[in-house]
C-alpha cells in the first residue's frame, strides 16, 4: 500500500484533479441547480427529466472528437499546445453560455433556458475530450499499468469535487434558505468560477508527447495536398482510422461486447441519479440540506473512497472491481426505496449517501480504468470519447425519462428505486462474457509487441 500511495507523489496528479473538476463543475450547471430551479418554478417531474436529454451531447461527442484530437487552433496552439489550447477555448464557450442562461426563467421562456443549458453541455462534451486525451497521454505507456487505476481514481476525486463537495455543494449553498440567492443570481456567481477555472489551466503543462509530435512536425512541413485529398485523407484518418483500429485490435466479439456493457452498466444508477434531487425535496429535504448532505458529504465520500478503489483496482484489476462494485452499486439503490418509505430521515440519508457513494466511486474508478486500457495511443481522444459516448447515451439520453417513469407510477419512489437496483443485472452478465475474453485479448497484444520487437 505504501508504494501504491507513493505514486500519488507525481505532480501530473494536480493537473488531472484540476480537469476533472473542469469536467464535473458544468454538469451542475445544466443539473443540479437547474432541476431545483425548474422544481421551484413549477414544471413537472417529467419536464424536469427531459430538460436532461441536453446532456445527450455527451453520447454523441465522439462525432466531432477527431476535430478535437488533431485540428490545432490558429493562435492558441501556439502558446498552449493541443489539448489545453481546446480545454481553455471550451471553457471560454462555457462561461458565455453560463450569462445567457443567467437572463433565462424556466417558467417564461424555457426555450431560452433549454438552448443555454444545451450549449453548456455541448461545450462540456467537448472539453471532455480534450480532457481524457490529457489524462491518458501525460502517461508513457510503460506507466500504464501502476499510475492509471491513481489517474482513474484522482480524476473521479476531481470529478465530484467540481460535481460534488466543492462546485456543487457551493452552488446549490448559494440558492439554498440560508443564503437565498435567486437562481440568475447563483448562476452569475458561479461565472467567476469558471473564469478562475481557466487562469489554472493555462498554468498547467503540455503532455510530453504532445509537445514531442508538435516539433516533428514544425521539423518536416509537407506540401499542401489538393482540398478534395485533404478532405479524403483528414477523413480517412481521423474519422474512419480510429474505429477500424478500435475493432481490429479487440476483435469484433470483444469491441462489440465492450460497447454493449458500457451502454447498460451504469444505467440504473443514472436514472437514480437524474431524479435524486427531485426525491429529496418531495420527501422534506430542504435546499440547505442537500447541498451540505448529498452534495458537499457525499461528495467527499466519493473522494475518499476513490483513493480505496484505485488501490483495490490496481491489486485485484479492473474486472473483478467492476464485477464487485456493480454488484454492490444495484444493492445500494435498495437504500434509496428504505428512505422513500421512512421520509427525511437524516440517519438514514446518511448511510444511505455512505454505502451510495462507496459503490459508486469504487465502479467509476474501475470504469474509467477499464475504458482507457483499451484506448489506443494513436487515436486517444477520438476513441475514449467513443467509448465514454456509449456509457453517456445510457446516463444521458435513456435516463430522461426517468421522470416520465416516476410519473407513470404515480410518484411511488420506492418501486422506482427497486427498479432501478435490477437493471445493474444485464451490465453484470455482459461483464463476466467479457472477462472470458480478456485473456485472449492479451495473447494478442503480447505477439504483436514481441513481432514489433
Amino acid at each position: 500500500m505504501r508504494e501504491s500511495l507513493a505514486q500519488l507523489r507525481d505532480r501530473r496528479f494536480i493537473a488531472i484533479f484540476l480537469l476533472g473538476f473542469s469536467s464535473g463543475f458544468p454538469w451542475v450547471l445544466h443539473g443540479s441547480v437547474l432541476t431545483l430551479w425548474m422544481q421551484s418554478a413549477g414544471l413537472s417531474r417529467s419536464a424536469i427529466g427531459y430538460i436532461g436529454a441536453v446532456a445527450t451531447v455527451y453520447a454523441i461527442n465522439w462525432a466531432w472528437a477527431p476535430m478535437v484530437d488533431k485540428l490545432r487552433l490558429p493562435i492558441l496552439y501556439r502558446y498552449f499546445g493541443q489539448r489545453r489550447s481546446w480545454i481553455l477555448l471550451t471553457q471560454a464557450a462555457i462561461a458565455c453560455a453560463i450569462l445567457v442562461l443567467s437572463t433565462g426563467d424556466p417558467a417564461s421562456n424555457l426555450w431560452l433556458i433549454s438552448i443555454s443549458a444545451l450549449a453548456v453541455a455541448l461545450f462540456s462534451a467537448t472539453q471532455d475530450i480534450a480532457v481524457d486525451a490529457y489524462r491518458i497521454s501525460i502517461f508513457k505507456r510503460e506507466e500504464m499499468d501502476e499510475k492509471m487505476p491513481f489517474a482513474a481514481a484522482v480524476t473521479t476525486t476531481g470529478w465530484w469535487a467540481g460535481y460534488g463537495f466543492i462546485g456543487g455543494a457551493f452552488a446549490l449553498a448559494l440558492g439554498g434558505e440560508t443564503i437565498g440567492l435567486e437562481w440568475p443570481q447563483v448562476y452569475r456567481t458561479l461565472l467567476f468560477l469558471y473564469l478562475l477555472l481557466m487562469a489554472c489551466v493555462v498554468l498547467i503543462r503540455e503532455p510530453d508527447e504532445e509537445v514531442e509530435a508538435s516539433a516533428r512536425t514544425l521539423q518536416a512541413p509537407r506540401a499542401a495536398p489538393s482540398a478534395l485529398r485533404a478532405l479524403i485523407n483528414g477523413f480517412t484518418t481521423y474519422v474512419v482510422g480510429p474505429f477500424r483500429e478500435f475493432f481490429v485490435r479487440c476483435g469484433w466479439k470483444l469491441a462489440l461486447s465492450i460497447l454493449v456493457l458500457l451502454l447498460v452498466f451504469r444505467l440504473g444508477d443514472a436514472m437514480l441519479g437524474r431524479m435524486s434531487l427531485v426525491f429529496y425535496v418531495e420527501i422534506g429535504f430542504t435546499r440547505d440540506q442537500i447541498a451540505f448532505y448529498s452534495k458537499f458529504f457525499g461528495g467527499v465520500m466519493t473522494a475518499l473512497f476513490c483513493l480505496g478503489g484505485a488501490l483495490i483496482n490496481t491489486r485485484y484489476g479492473v474486472i473483478k472491481g467492476l464485477m464487485v462494485g456493480g454488484a454492490a452499486m444495484g444493492a445500494t439503490n435498495l437504500m434509496f426505496a428504505w428512505l422513500a418509505l421512512a421520509g427525511p430521515s437524516i440517519p438514514i440519508l446518511l448511510a444511505t449517501l455512505v454505502l451510495d457513494n462507496f459503490t459508486g466511486a469504487f465502479a467509476t474508478v474501475a470504469f474509467i480504468s477499464f475504458i482507457s486500457y483499451f484506448t489506443s495511443r494513436t487515436y486517444t481522444g477520438t476513441q475514449y470519447a467513443l467509448m465514454s459516448s456509449v456509457s453517456n447515451f445510457g446516463r444521458t439520453t435513456l435516463a430522461a425519462s426517468s421522470g416520465l417513469i416516476v410519473d407513470s407510477m404515480d410518484g411511488n419512489w420506492p418501486l422506482f428505486f427497486v427498479m432501478t437496483a435490477a437493471m445493474v443485472i444485464p451490465g453484470l452478465l455482459m461483464l463476466g462474457w467479457i472477462g472470458k475474453q480478456i485473456d485472449q485479448y492479451k495473447e494478442r497484444q503480447d505477439a504483436l509487441a514481441e513481432e514489433n520487437a
